[in-house]
């Protein structure tokens, strides 16, 4: 079985780290991962995909691992990270992708999907609501807000980081 290849694929004036493997001429996986990880969540499934005759990508998106980390706050608005992964699909070479996106990649995948459906041939959201779905839930049942919270924690600025790097 061949081995990962790793490349750099420059998209919305960044440069994004991508692991990929598959035959060229295969259709394409584009695997956008969650909260706090990187194209390394998807290993396995790179593997088996890959040996299925796809042609898969999972980059390190905007701000982790690999992959470029702009400055200002707000170039990780919704908009920049859609526009990351449609220079992606794009570079790809490929008319439609098959478009997969677990937790906060579910959010951009989701998002993807609805501004460009031209460019997907499938969307696969794993953990992930739909936005509308969960406006509406949070509206039937508020305790929602609390569980989800966490979220806010993660926007306070300085603080997330202190407190991981505290325990090393």
């Amino acid at each position: 079985m061949e081995k990962i290849e790793h490349v750099y694929v420059e998209t919305n004036g960044i440069k994004l780290h991508v692991a990929q493997k598959g035959p060229k001429e295969g259709e394409v996986v584009l695997l956008l991962h969650g909260f706090p990880e990187f194209w390394y969540g998807w290993k396995h499934q790179i593997t088996a995909l890959a040996g299925n005759g796809f042609r898969v990508w999972a980059p390190d998106q905007r701000g982790y691992n690999l992959s470029d980390k702009p400055k200002k706050v707000r170039e990780y608005q919704m908009d920049y990270l859609v526009e990351d992964i449609v220079g992606l699909i794009k570079q790809t070479g490929k008319e439609k992708v098959f478009l997969v996106g677990h937790d906060w990649g579910g959010l951009v995948a989701w998002k993807v999907a609805k501004e460009y459906p031209e460019l997907i041939n499938k969307l696969v959201i794993l953990n992930a609501p739909h936005l509308s779905a969960m406006s509406k839930h949070v509206r039937k049942h508020p305790s929602q807000l609390l569980k989800s919270s966490y979220i806010l924690f993660f926007q306070l600025r300085g603080i997330p980081e202190k407190m991981v790097s505290r325990s090393d």
